[in-house]
């Protein structure tokens, strides 16, 4: 069956050569359906701004796995705490940022629900021993908060291009296992 994915990227977007579009052109050569939107206003953010066209993406696409990246993870605890959507298939947090994060162009996203139900059957989040939007120590707290399994990388920043991650094999392997 044909799967379709939802990658949603972060603040100032992920832009070739980041790894979430790579990802996209990885999955189209293996015949997945993506769905790579570019949020409005992507350097200057707006959380309602997100929310509206998230939900009309969503709703147009019915995706069956969705892949988030940075701030595109509290844009999802943000929807589904004010949408009511089908469950998906999977998630891919990646590089969450912690909640007390005080970038003023990103105020509106801040503070974020802490959803028990992340509406996804397989979750997995992946942060980094030196990320600078959430420690190590943070990604673990947040992780037991949401239930969900961890990938923790040693040394990879935020996981973006300026941490040298314009291939990111894992996430393809990942969306590509079934699931158990």
């Amino acid at each position: 069956m044909n799967k379709k994915v939802l990658i949603l990227h972060g603040w100032g977007g992920s832009d070739y050569p980041h790894w979430q579009a790579n990802l996209a052109s990885d999955l189209v050569k293996k015949n997945y359906t993506v769905s790579f939107p570019e949020f409005p206003n992507k350097d200057l953010p707006t959380l309602n701004i997100w929310l509206d066209f998230l939900e009309k993406e969503f709703n147009h696409f019915q995706p069956d796995i969705v892949v988030c990246h940075s701030v595109a993870n509290i844009l999802w605890f943000h929807f589904i705490e004010k949408f009511k959507i089908k469950t998906i298939e999977k998630l891919m947090l990646v590089a969450p940022v912690r909640q007390n994060c005080k970038i003023e162009e990103l105020k509106t996203f801040f503070p974020y629900p802490i959803n028990e139900n992340l509406k996804a059957k397989e979750i997995i989040m992946v942060s980094s021993t030196n990320d600078p939007y959430m420690s190590k120590s943070e990604a673990m707290d947040l992780q037991k908060e949401l239930n969900v399994g961890l990938r923790i990388l040693e040394d990879a920043g935020h996981i973006n291009t300026d941490s040298g991650y314009g291939k990111f094999d894992c996430a393809l392997e990942w969306i590509e296992r079934e699931i158990d």
